[in-house]
């Protein structure tokens, strides 16, 4: 069902998707829909939090090598290079933008709070191995996740954009 829904707003954007298009994609009633989606609002949600949770995951996931500050940037640039080149994100940026402006401007979203969760942790550790500087871990994750959302919004980052964004948290993080 997930799957469909993210066909259906590639194909169309958000605000044209419907209960019945994503329904119909899925090859399931729009009543088996609602059994597992009150509405289309908690379907698009829970679509958003999948789909960039899959990023924050691979990212995660390829971030081995080195010490806890060096695995974050890894992590933390790999995600939000992923997520700027994700074909659902970019959509959303060329359709609906509108829909984007809470989670810059007011709150964090699942995805988001999934993020700065994850390096949270890893910075935790970093204060442990001597590779992070002092200070809440999450509150330097959610430092990182604003410095990161700027490269991820930008339209054209420029071509030493991931690098920038490397020094940046490298360098925000370093004791």
């Amino acid at each position: 069902m997930l799957e469909a829904a993210r066909a259906c707003v590639l194909a169309v954007g958000v605000r044209r998707t419907t209960f019945s298009d994503v329904a119909r994609r899925a090859g399931v009633s729009r009543m088996t829909l609602y059994r597992r989606f009150p509405d289309l609002e908690t379907l698009l949600s829970t679509l958003m939090t999948w789909e960039f949770g899959r990023v924050v995951d691979d990212a995660r996931a390829a971030a081995e090598a080195g010490n806890c500050r060096e695995r974050a940037v890894a992590m933390v640039v790999r995600a939000a290079r992923r997520l700027h080149e994700d074909p659902l994100f970019d959509r959303l940026l060329d359709v609906d933008p509108e829909l984007l402006l809470p989670y810059v401007t007011v709150r964090l979203g699942g995805m988001q709070r999934l993020a700065v969760a994850g390096l949270a942790a890893e910075l935790e550790s970093g204060r442990g191995d001597g590779s992070v500087r002092d200070g809440d871990a999450e509150t330097l994750a959610r430092g990182i996740e604003l410095i990161a959302r700027g490269f991820v919004l930008a339209r054209d980052p420029g071509l030493d954009a991931w690098a920038e964004l490397t020094r940046a948290v490298d360098g925000y993080l370093r004791p």
